[in-house]
């Protein structure tokens, strides 16, 4: 445990030296939210990967494949079609309107303050649903750890982050966010050897194995989305849910131009592609070597898979290897917990400070100091509130929260920004019916459902995507409708859409 504890420090103390490092060049609001927009191509997809690539990707989808088969594999080959629809519809789009946060587009193209605290509603409740598991998990492998309490674990997690973000901004967790994926990337590369190595570098040979010791059904479909239309819910979850998320947003905004947005955008797609690919075979070797009962009686919900496995790869429990191996890859995961809860925090603070303090009480007049100590202020506030709903959390497959978080996402955020961008005709009160009928009926539907209340659901479908995205588009046409036209925004929108599809005039 020392060697574990050892180096999960040495990664703690290199991040928050960076974070000291960053505190010193962040002085501006452009800084604080954005990191001056100077970052390159390659920096940003690194931070992207390491965003994007969550506790549910690191912990959760390893753990989905080694309790119930394929149908974990669903849950990590969905993200490389989802920043398909970032690449061709998004990524341009909001690097030329948008300047910190989704709330300055929909300000941007709706001029009115209703509809900007509609979108702050949207990302704070996003923010928030994403935020739940990824302290879940934190709580979870640092407990492992150290052996602290799980409750302490949360609460150091939660510190830790807030250092992050009040003292270094964007840049620190950009910073952050990048180590965070070079170290997870290396681990999974170090495993996937170790893996092929110990089946003579035969991956059929992990499909074998799990046939023979679990039976064909573990192979097929259905062992955990047991209805067909989960399955499809998933996949427009995961298409439109990753382009709704306020935290991958705001990564836009932190390179110069539209060019240098998309061209992160293809770096990320790489870079997380081959991890997810590993994600199902780290989830078979698990299940082979270490088996369903001793991943089960380490976290109910299989978030310890990963470790277990590189743990047993090393040499088992008790040598010198296994330590070794199992304080890299929980020392990794919990970088990678902190560089994504840093990120989702800045977002949260940016809906809450910029948007809903700065432009919404404030009207945009308000010293770049005071902005930038507002905004370091509800960061402590929110990951005080990170911790509480980490605590809540408890026990919970972190991928199948995160999962839950992308379809509020697709259900609310994606129809407005969707319809905001591309409708002439979309107004202030599209904005508000598409947040609100896509937040409640996905928050609903998900409490009501399996994910939440397990055997006594009374909702079928694990991930309501299917249902409470179609519901958020038909709230925002309909609002849009019945309010009548808004003649003064109609007239606006050709300047708007040169803007969008050209960067004429962009930030």
């Amino acid at each position: 445990m020392s060697i574990t504890l050892g180096i999960f420090l040495v990664i703690l103390f290199i991040t928050l030296g960076i974070t000291y490092w960053a505190a010193r060049r962040t002085r501006t609001t452009s800084e604080f939210y954005a990191a001056d927009s100077r970052l390159t191509a390659a920096q940003n997809g690194f931070a992207l990967a390491g965003d994007w690539c969550s506790a549910a990707a690191f912990l959760g989808f390893s753990g989905l494949t080694a309790l119930y088969g394929m149908d974990g594999a669903f849950y990590a080959l969905g993200p490389l079609v989802a920043f398909c629809t970032v690449l061709l519809l998004i990524a341009e789009p909001l690097r030329n309107t948008g300047k910190y946060t989704l709330g300055d587009v929909i300000m941007h193209r709706m001029r009115r303050p209703t509809a900007l605290l509609a979108a702050v509603s949207g990302t704070i409740v996003v923010n928030f649903a994403y935020l739940m598991p990824q302290m879940a998990g934190a709580g979870v492998l640092v407990k492992l750890l150290t052996g602290m309490p799980y409750q302490s674990a949360v609460v150091l997690v939660g510190a830790a982050m807030i250092i992050y973000v009040a003292f270094g901004g964007m840049l620190a967790t950009t910073w952050v966010q990048i180590v965070k994926a070079v170290l997870m990337l290396a681990a999974a590369a170090v495993i996937l050897m170790m893996v092929l190595a110990t089946i003579r570098f035969d991956p059929l040979a992990l499909f074998e194995q799990a046939e023979t010791r679990y039976g064909p059904q573990y192979l097929l479909p259905g062992n955990y989305l047991k209805n067909p239309f989960d399955q499809i819910s998933l996949g427009l979850g995961y298409v439109c849910g990753l382009a709704g998320l306020p935290h991958v947003m705001t990564r836009f905004y932190t390179v110069p131009d539209a060019k240098t947005a998309r061209r992160s955008v293809v770096w990320v797609m790489f870079l997380v592609g081959f991890f997810f690919a590993g994600t199902t075979l780290f989830g078979l070797a698990a299940a082979d070597f270490v088996g369903q009962d001793a991943i089960r009686a380490a976290d109910r919900g299989g978030n310890l898979t990963l470790p277990l496995l590189a743990q047993y790869l090393g040499g088992g429990a008790g040598t010198w290897g296994g330590e070794v191996m199992l304080g890299f890859v929980s020392a990794v995961a919990v970088t990678t917990i902190l560089a994504v809860v840093s990120g989702l925090t800045l977002s949260t603070s940016g809906a809450i400070a910029h948007d809903f303090y700065v432009n919404w009480i404030k009207g945009g007049h308000i010293e770049e100091r005071q902005q930038v100590r507002i905004a370091r202020v509800s960061a402590l506030v929110i990951g005080i509130l990170a911790v509480a709903l980490g605590i809540l959390a408890q026990g919970v497959n972190v991928a199948v929260l995160v999962i839950l978080a992308i379809c509020i996402a697709a259900s609310a955020n994606f129809p407005v920004l969707i319809l905001s961008l591309f409708w002439r005709r979309f107004n202030t009160a599209g904005v508000v019916g598409g947040i609100l009928v896509g937040l409640v009926s996905s928050v609903i539907l998900a409490i009501l459902g399996p994910a939440v209340r397990g055997a006594d659901a009374v909702w079928p479908l694990v991930n309501p995507t299917i249902v409470s995205m179609p519901l958020g588009f038909l709230g925002a046409v309909l609002a849009t409708l019945l309010a009548g036209r808004d003649r003064e925004n109609e007239s606006r929108f050709d300047t708007f859409s040169l803007r969008v599809h050209t960067g004429v005039a962009a930030e």
